[in-house]
This record gives structure tokens, C-alpha cells and sequence, in this order.
């Protein structure tokens, strides 16, 4: 069972402001590098797939992504230094308080194993699986990311040098990586992962003063999250998590090219959404599907367009099917489902628990208490896949 609690934990990260001992751009928070993190392991693990013909458990690489992610939330802002030190002396203690302060929200979940995974994860001595070492390899080079932007703002700062030895350090450990490799070339690829770090950038619900403010790609991390509880819930076959969970990271990426139309304007003149449909449809195949292998382009499409739309592939063509379909019919990896109307409902949960977030911590506004109570009364008695999403959105009711 999902819990209020587990959601809002999730939400913790959208306040940890990262690089705050430097001069940096605003709102550089801990939400945001995940997501981005979570973009560079999607490239470096199609890379492994494409270049060298491994084997990724997409699972098992989504699963250690979310474990780390609610360790680093938990253990909150750290210097890298210190957690370091305190990880290499301190760790399997630091690991056991970080289980027991999850046990209560994350025991619940699905069928129960997902904490025994975690538990198993942290408390692992051997962490040299090919999908940790692509995790680690793309926190590091967001991490990067980050750094590259902020050097020339804190020039001359003490200890700024070697922090970038450090990083290029940790970041030469991994070259062993083939897309850690193609990145270092910084060509179409690179170009891609910096047009993804843009969306870092771009406001939710910029209309609105909202705390804690978040990006677009932190809330599509976000819906990506709550999509693969969601699969857990309904015990989905591997391949659908891993589909709900992309498809959920991926939902928004063509608003790096439109920016963040709001509902309310799509929907204001008749024909205008399906319009923005094609100018993003358009401008991925112009500015994205160049930067990237052609060989991932079919994957990128089936995330990306009809995002909302319950989809599987049978006969190598994609067919459109609810999610009651896909668990009565199609809940096998053979047919590669992809619950849209999930990612759907995921997307108005965050929505509506940014309203309520905001609105508890006394910054509220018409479009805010408008938005809650449209979404209450749009999933009251609603269950989707046999989720009950009244439940999940009745919890942020204001």
C-alpha cells in the first residue's frame, strides 16, 4: 500500500538546495540532480546495451536508483567530503539508522519486499554490479554537470581546484563505462543530456508563487516514482516496470523545446493541444532525435508520444490498451506494456500534492486552490489498474 507518507518523503528533495556554500544558480536543489542523474544512467545503460551488448536489469538499476535517492534524503545535505568519510568509517551504522527511519513508509509497499531489496542493497558488501557502477558513474557526471556551471561564478574560492580534481578523478574511475566514454567526447549525446539539464531550469507552475518551487525535470523524476510504486502495487512484470517508470522520467521531455504550456491554455481554444502535439512531435524529430543513436529513436517515441495513452507491442507494432486490458490480457515483458493511464494519474498526483504542499506552508494562491479542487472532484471514486487514485489525491486534499 502507498502511503501519504512515503509520497511526501519523496517531495523532501525539492528542498535540499545543493552547492549552497557556493555561488550558484537559484533553486539548484537535490530533486533536480537526481532526476538528471536518473537521465545520464538511462544513457550510459543504453550505451552498455548498444556498444557492448550487456545485459542491464533495468529493475534492478531503477530499484538502486530510488534506494539511493531516499538514502541521500534521509542523510540530507552533506558536504560530498564529510559523507564520504562518514560512509567509509560510519557506513553500515549510517545504513542501518537510514533503514530504520524508512522502515514504517516503505514496509507497506506493494508486496512487501521492496525495503528487504533495500535493506539487502545498502547492507551488501559487494557493490560492483554493472548497474551500481553505471549509477555511480552518472551521479558523478551530473554531479559534473553542476560543477561546470558553477565554476567560473566561484573563481578563485579555496578548495575550488580540488574539487574538480576530485570530480574528474571519480569520473576517469569509470571510463571503463562505454558511455562515459562517448561523453567525454561532448558531442550529440552530451548535447542531449545539456538540453535535459535545461529543464532544470523551468518553473512549475510559473504563473504562481509555490513553495518548495520545482522544475519540470524534477517532477517528471517524481511521476517516474510514483509510476513504479504503482507497478509494484499491481504486480507488474519487469518489463512493464520498467516502462512505467521511463515513461513516467520521459513524459515531459518535449517541454525542453515548448517550454511548459499549462493545461488550462492547451485546452482554452479548440484544436490548440492537439496543435502543441504536433509542434512537439516536429521538434523532437528536428532537435532531439539527432542528438541521439537511431537505434534508441523507437524506445524515445513509445515514452514520449501518446505519454498518457496505455500502450503495448505485439507483431513489432505498438497498439493502444487500457490498463485494465494489460492487467486482464498483456502483463508480460513479451508485449512490452506501458500503462499511460497510470503516468497520467501519477502526473495530476504530483500536481495536486504541489497545491497542497504549498498551500500548507501558508503560500497560496486562485490558480492553487482551484487546481486541488478540480483534481479532488476529477478522482473522486476513480481507480485506475485497480489503484485507488481518490485515496492517493484525497490525501492532499486542502
Amino acid at each position: 500500500m502507498i502511503t501519504k507518507e512515503l509520497l511526501e518523503l519523496l517531495f523532501e528533495a525539492a528542498s535540499i538546495q545543493r552547492w549552497n556554500d557556493h555561488n550558484r544558480p537559484e533553486h539548484f536543489t537535490e530533486m533536480d540532480k537526481q532526476a538528471h542523474k536518473m537521465v545520464y544512467a538511462y544513457v550510459l545503460s543504453k550505451f552498455e546495451e548498444t556498444d557492448r551488448g550487456a545485459a542491464v536489469d533495468w529493475c534492478a538499476l531503477i530499484e538502486g536508483f530510488l534506494f539511493e535517492y531516499l538514502h541521500r534524503i534521509v542523510l540530507t545535505d552533506i558536504k560530498p567530503p564529510v559523507f564520504h568519510r562518514l560512509m567509509s568509517e560510519k557506513g553500515a551504522q549510517l545504513n542501518e539508522w537510514v533503514l530504520e527511519m524508512l522502515r514504517d513508509r516503505l514496509t507497506p509497499l506493494g508486496d512487501g519486499t521492496f525495503f528487504e531489496r533495500m535493506k539487502s542493497y545498502l547492507l551488501c558488501i559487494d557493490n560492483n554490479s554493472l548497474e551500481q557502477k553505471i549509477l555511480r558513474a552518472a551521479h558523478y557526471l551530473a554531479t559534473n554537470w553542476e560543477f561546470k556551471l558553477i565554476y567560473h561564478l566561484n573563481a578563485g574560492i579555496y578548495g575550488l581546484e580540488e574539487t574538480r580534481r576530485d570530480i574528474e578523478n571519480q569520473l576517469e574511475e569509470h571510463y571503463d563505462l562505454a558511455g562515459v566514454q562517448k561523453l567525454n567526447l561532448n558531442k550529440k549525446t552530451g548535447n542531449f543530456l545539456d538540453m535535459v539539464g535545461q529543464l532544470r531550469f523551468q518553473q512549475r507552475w510559473a504563473q504562481s508563487p509555490r513553495l518548495p518551487k520545482t522544475s519540470v525535470l524534477g517532477h517528471m523524476l517524481i511521476v517516474a516514482a510514483f509510476s513504479y510504486f504503482c507497478s509494484l502495487e499491481i504486480g507488474a512484470s519487469p518489463q512493464r516496470k520498467k516502462n512505467n517508470f521511463l515513461g513516467g522520467l520521459f513524459h515531459d521531455l518535449p517541454e525542453v523545446l515548448t517550454r511548459d504550456i499549462i493545461s488550462p491554455v492547451k485546452r482554452s481554444v479548440a484544436g490548440l493541444e492537439e496543435l502543441v502535439k504536433e509542434i512537439e512531435q516536429r521538434q523532437m524529430e528536428e532537435r532531439i532525435y539527432p542528438l541521439l543513436p537511431a537505434s534508441w529513436h523507437r524506445e524515445i517515441k513509445f515514452y514520449t508520444e501518446d505519454e498518457f495513452t496505455g500502450k503495448i507491442i505485439k507483431d513489432g507494432r505498438v497498439l493502444f490498451a487500457t490498463s485494465d486490458e494489460i492487467n486482464e490480457r498483456y502483463n508480460e515483458d513479451r508485449y512490452s506494456p506501458l500503462d499511460g493511464e497510470i503516468i497520467r494519474a501519477c502526473d495530476q498526483l504530483a500536481a495536486c500534492m504541489e497545491t497542497y504542499l504549498s498551500i500548507s506552508y501558508g503560500i497560496k494562491s486562485p490558480h492553487l486552490e482551484e487546481a486541488n479542487r478540480k483534481l479532488q472532484e476529477t478522482y473522486r471514486g476513480r481507480f485506475v489498474a485497480g489503484i485507488d487514485f481518490s485515496r492517493l489525491i484525497g490525501f492532499f486534499s486542502i
